[in-house]
């Protein structure tokens, strides 16, 4: 049985990364796709509060998820290589999300792009992969 890779994509630079990383190194590997969509994003203004809002938004996103999805799945076949897709997309805080994902899903490592921020950007919004890296049942490989 190939290597189950989790390479956590948010349509950044980094994650396109971290997936040319994963065609290239993994051959014969499944790739899992996994998009988290933060309700946090929904937003709080007045038009968040309607009902129709949240569902809306959320159909939007998973939408944008699939194309992603299809976006990477393109790239990733130009690259050549022998590569299995699957696409997830779950709902949560995107560090728990994906350390859970890797916990039920038998993932074997998890590839994830850094968006490199330092200094008092980084300790404002935090890193969402150094806080995957330390909690992560299994080994992380971060892509810059």
């Amino acid at each position: 049985m190939g290597k189950r890779v989790l390479v956590p994509v948010d349509g950044s630079e980094q994650a396109h990364e971290a997936c040319a990383f994963v065609t290239q190194e993994f051959s014969g590997a499944e790739m899992v796709l996994l998009h988290v969509i933060n309700p946090a994003e929904a937003g709080y203004s007045a038009q968040a509060s309607l009902p129709s809002f949240s569902e809306e938004w959320y159909e939007q996103a998973k939408s944008q998820a699939q194309d992603l999805f299809d976006e990477i799945e393109v790239e990733a076949k130009a690259e050549g290589e022998d590569l299995s897709v699957t696409r997830a997309i779950e709902v949560g805080k995107p560090v728990r999300t994906v350390v859970e994902y890797a916990e039920e899903n038998e993932v074997d490592q998890v590839v994830m792009g850094s968006h490199g921020r330092s200094g008092v950007t980084r300790i404002l919004l935090g890193s969402v992969a150094e806080a995957v890296v330390r909690r992560s049942p299994v080994p992380v490989t971060v892509v810059r």
